[in-house]
């Protein structure tokens, strides 16, 4: 496709919007209304590709399932009532997809075969394969399950004590989804806390689950119930109007109904560290989800090195705080990221080679990058390589670049956030 031509030099982005529902949840809404027994609705659904990839996909296993807009109604019948799907379980670009329906499907007695796009071919599922063979489940794939297409089939999967070797919410949850068919009580620890919908979810569809610092427990044989699920915005997709707001001079913005769970609000604590001139306004009905507004003004920020527990609950964040890090006073590190070589595209060197090609000073190291600002962008011919975050992150970077800027394959951004260009020029 022809390359697009993107804003630049934005004199200021003033406005208030309110950010789509949030991808994880969005996601999980459908997987918990599918095992549930009883009729789930979910409100602010997120439209993006990835989530319409597991209504699809739920489908094919014999859920009902009606959609009008961001407004689904799951009509669930439990674990038992999934079906052998006829056809091949396409995830499109979902990991989080995958992922997590390995550990459904390794509970239920039929055979699936589940594939995707070239992106996802090229990600690890050995993490999450592994511990649900060695929990019952029968699974193929190439490189001997390595990567897709998988062949999984289930049935009576047993209790399983697992440490995860990488923090992983996607892996954990798979797990979880898994015990929640097994027989006795399934351990899963985690070397750091990772998000914790999945776990918030048990509860609201009125499972039981125990939580203990970084080890989560959860009986086999539960039955949960359908429910009403409001999705709040994605903080991971406001975070680039946050970093948008942040950088562009004389900027204002308030975003609405924006998810605050501690286990993914890295973002606004770096941000602070950095000197961002940002206010949070929490909602107090925060029983599910907590949510909130979230104010952000033109900042004149310093650089910092972000490392270790502050990671995962920022991992998706990274290419626009490398972004940020750029018009930041000093030098900014990031360490302990190497989860990001398997994200969808190798985003370490992604965001340094795009980066640079406007003139940022970036380098790659082996668990992350070191940025040194404070940069003044120019412009050029770049790529979101078929991931949505950096497409985002480079059309925000555009608006402070002085000479014109082209994004290739740009259609990337519509998989998590297909207003995203809309919601830009509102603010301009």
């Amino acid at each position: 496709m022809k390359p697009i031509k993107l804003q630049t030099k934005i004199p200021s982005l003033k406005g208030i919007l309110a950010i789509p529902g949030d991808k994880s949840i969005s996601h999980r809404s459908i997987m918990f209304g599918a095992i549930a027994e009883g009729e789930t609705t979910v409100t602010n659904f997120l439209l993006g590709e990835d989530c319409l990839s597991t209504i699809s996909c739920f489908k094919k296993l014999g859920v009902s399932i009606q959609q009008k807009e961001d407004k689904v109604i799951i009509n669930g019948k439990g674990f038992y009532g999934l079906e052998e799907p006829s056809e091949i379980l396409d995830v499109g670009n979902s990991g989080t997809t995958i992922r997590l329906l390995l550990g459904i499907l390794a509970g239920r007695p039929f055979h699936s075969v589940l594939a995707g796009d070239e992106s996802i071919g090229k990600r690890p599922m050995t993490r999450v394969t592994k511990p649900l063979r060695l929990m019952g489940a029968v699974i193929q794939g190439r490189k001997n399950g390595e990567f897709t297409p998988l062949s999984i089939k289930g049935g009576n999967v047993k209790e399983i004590d697992y440490e995860l070797p990488v923090a992983s919410a996607q892996v954990k949850s798979s797990l979880l989804f898994a015990g929640l068919q097994a027989q006795g009580i399934t351990k899963v620890f985690e070397p750091v806390k990772t998000r914790d919908h999945t776990e918030r979810m048990i509860k609201k569809f009125g499972g039981e689950i125990e939580i203990d610092g970084r080890t989560v427990r959860l009986k086999g044989g539960q039955r949960l119930s359908g429910t009403y699920i409001h999705v709040p915005g994605d903080i991971s997709s406001a975070a680039f109007f946050l970093v948008a707001g942040a950088i562009v001079p004389n900027s204002e913005i308030t975003l609405k109904n924006v998810g605050l769970n501690p286990t993914r609000t890295g973002i606004i604590d770096v941000m602070k560290e950095m000197g961002a001139d940002i206010t949070i306004i929490p909602y107090e009905d925060d029983t599910f989800e907590p949510c909130g507004d979230i104010l952000i003004k033109s900042s004149i920020l310093n650089g910092i090195t972000i490392e270790g527990d502050m990671i995962p609950r920022l991992i998706d964040e990274i290419p626009v705080i490398a972004l940020l890090a750029t018009q930041a006073e000093g030098e900014t590190v990031i360490k302990d990221a190497h989860e990001l070589k398997v994200k969808e595209t190798n985003r370490i060197d992604t965001v340094v080679y795009e980066l640079a090609k406007l003139g940022a000073k970036i380098v790659a190291t082996d668990d992350g990058m070191i940025i040194k600002g404070k940069s003044n962008l120019t412009g050029g011919t770049v790529s979101s390589h078929g991931d949505h975050r950096i497409g985002m992150m480079l059309s925000v970077a555009a608006a402070i670049c002085k000479n014109e800027v082209f994004l290739e394959n740009e259609e990337s951004i519509y998989i998590s956030y297909p207003s995203f260009f809309d919601h830009l020029k509102s603010l301009q």
